[in-house]
């Protein structure tokens, strides 16, 4: 309960500005394709729970040491699928409503979404041998 707590808390800081007013492209190098950055709460039902293809959401925020290694390894799994699998990335500090419909507790956190509901979830890092049984499991090879 704390934990839920100290998150409401940290996700109820006033958001920041989106990259795109910085003049940074959003995307990423690995995967440009099969990667994007949600941009608000229309854009994820769009792209996520309405997308044809299986979806990973990587819930993230630009503090978490954790998150930069995953997130970087995660990429190059997902660009290794071929475009059988989709990534969403939601940065939890400019999508506050999205980290708690999805009861995100801890960063990083990701979901494998299919047809629009979560099937599997995991926290915290992952190597790359458990992240390609994750994807796998996730597109049914």
């Amino acid at each position: 309960m704390a934990q839920r707590l100290a998150l409401q808390r940290l996700l109820s800081l006033p958001a920041r500005a989106p990259l795109a007013a910085h003049g940074r492209a959003f995307g990423t190098s690995a995967g440009r394709g099969s990667t994007f950055n949600v941009q608000d709460g229309s854009d994820f039902q769009d792209r996520v729970v309405n997308s044809p293809k299986p979806v990973v959401v990587d819930f993230h925020a630009q503090w978490c040491g954790p998150c930069k290694i995953l997130g970087p390894r995660l990429e190059k799994m997902v660009a290794k699928q071929e475009g059988k699998v989709l990534m969403a990335k939601v940065d939890i500090d400019d999508h506050t409503d999205l980290a708690i419909e999805y009861e995100v507790s801890a960063v990083p956190t990701v979901l494998a979404m299919k047809n629009g509901d979560v099937v599997d979830k995991f926290v915290g890092i992952k190597d790359e041998d458990q992240l390609e049984a994750f994807l796998k499991k996730l597109i049914g090879a």
